[in-house]
């Protein structure tokens, strides 16, 4: 986990939550934590359309998901501003015991020995627990914000987390249908506070003429 500068007396302006670009997985698995996967060649162009997104903003730290996709996404931005990629677990994709496998009702329905996973979906049972992921990456944020004297923050991470996020900001029940999530592939959600809170402020898609035929499977 990176140790951030010494604490500010002003703190950033804005956090922006990145989701990486598209995945290549050609087995089409639930890829969730096992890294070695890696940005297709249209998540690369998904990656500099998000960069050339933040070309005019004062981008003081970029901060990653230590998973390969979300390190190819940050790389281009980081570049542009003349930054490190610093590495952070708290962002990182929720654990999940359907990792490294082709999920579908199904292969489930078939296999009995599954079925103690799926007791708790308000939970979820089959994973990191919703308030866990969320506590994190607020924890993340918290600290990244303290950390500058100005400007904005990028953090690149999964669909999951920053939707956890999202909810929490909202005072929504994190429990949710995940065909619901509005973090399409390399969007970027904005936060900033007022009053001591978290508010979210902004959802862009800088690589929405990307999205059209890109394959979206395999996250938590």
């Amino acid at each position: 986990m990176v140790t951030p500068p010494t604490l500010a007396s002003v703190p950033a302006e804005r956090i922006h939550l990145v989701r990486h670009g598209e995945v290549n997985n050609p087995g089409r698995i639930l890829y969730g934590r096992l890294d070695g996967f890696g940005l297709t060649n249209r998540g690369h162009e998904m990656a500099q359309a998000m960069a050339d997104h933040f070309v005019d903003l004062e981008i003081r730290r970029v901060i990653s998901s230590p998973m390969l996709r979300a390190r190819q996404t940050a790389a281009p931005l980081a570049a542009s501003h003349g930054l490190s990629i610093e590495s952070d677990e708290r962002v990182m994709e929720g654990a999940n015991v359907f990792e490294g496998t082709r999920v579908s009702a199904k292969r489930i329905i078939t296999h009995p020995r599954l079925w103690r996973h799926l007791v708790n979906p308000l939970k979820p049972s089959w994973g990191e627990a919703y308030r866990a992921i969320a506590f994190r990456v607020l924890s993340a944020m918290e600290e990244a914000w303290q950390s500058v004297l100005d400007g904005e923050i990028v953090i690149v991470s999964h669909q999951l987390p920053i939707w956890m996020v999202h909810r929490s900001v909202a005072h929504r029940p994190l429990p949710h249908s995940p065909s619901a999530r509005r973090c399409t592939l390399a969007s970027v959600t904005t936060f900033d506070k007022l009053d001591g809170r978290w508010r979210e402020v902004g959802y862009e898609e800088p690589a929405k003429a990307l999205l059209e035929g890109a394959i979206d499977l395999g996250a938590v």
